[in-house]
């Protein structure tokens, strides 16, 4: 059994934190199967346990799972990425009308935002990652419509999980996020002046936006052969 594995604690968030960690470090490459039995092997463990541990990765995005196949590290290509942004724009768009026209509670935003700004300047990727994620996930949670937020939850998992992943392989930093961080704060602001499709637009707009840095940054040649 490795070292970091205990009996008398949560076995499967310890082992899905190993699993995490072997794909940072390359072990576990994006694409690649996360087999059970191996794994089960490596830790030392029941293969039920690799299991549950690998469902908790697929709740975090990090590994995805369909149609009955194998686990795989998550893996997306330039277009899927560009699709899903494309949708992405479409849903937070609409929740921040919603939200803007209910009045909605902010405050989980502003923590996210806040946790943001901190993140930035110590070049901590992982929590830059996950507040990041935590501010559009709450921003679905303000719309108030459950059909909505459970879509954007399928949507901004996954992706947020591919997006630290690539972060690590390029070894980009967490201060390429500042640049954006004036436009969270926006869109808090327009959500709170209650202009529905003021706030709408502005959404999308930045989504748009978010979705061109990531490709500059992750497919620099891909961009280049476009332009």
């Amino acid at each position: 059994m490795q070292r970091g594995i205990s009996a008398g604690s949560l076995v499967k968030e310890q082992l899905a934190a190993q699993l995490k960690e072997a794909v940072f470090s390359g072990r576990l490459q994006p694409g690649e199967r996360v087999v059970e039995s191996h794994w089960a092997a490596v830790f030392g463990v029941a293969q039920a346990s690799v299991r549950e541990a690998i469902n908790l990765l697929i709740a975090e995005g990090f590994v995805e799972k369909a149609g009955g196949r194998s686990a795989r590290v998550t893996r997306y290509t330039t277009e899927q990425v560009g699709c899903i942004y494309q949708i992405r724009g479409a849903l937070e768009g609409l929740a921040a009308q919603l939200a803007a026209q209910t009045a909605a509670d902010l405050s989980p935003m502003e923590l996210a935002l806040a946790r943001m700004e901190a993140a930035a300047p110590g070049n901590d990727v992982r929590e830059m990652v996950q507040s990041d994620l935590d501010f559009h996930l709450a921003l679905a949670a303000a719309s108030g419509n459950a059909v909505l937020m459970e879509a954007l939850q399928r949507l901004l998992r996954p992706l947020f999980g591919f997006v630290l992943l690539r972060m690590m392989e390029t070894q980009e930093t967490a201060l390429h996020w500042q640049p954006d961080l004036p436009r969270h704060r926006r869109i808090i602001e327009l959500i709170r002046e209650s202009d529905p499709l003021v706030a709408r637009q502005y959404v999308e707009h930045c989504v748009n936006r978010f979705a061109d840095s990531a490709h500059r940054v992750w497919w620099p040649d891909t961009r280049k052969k476009k332009q």
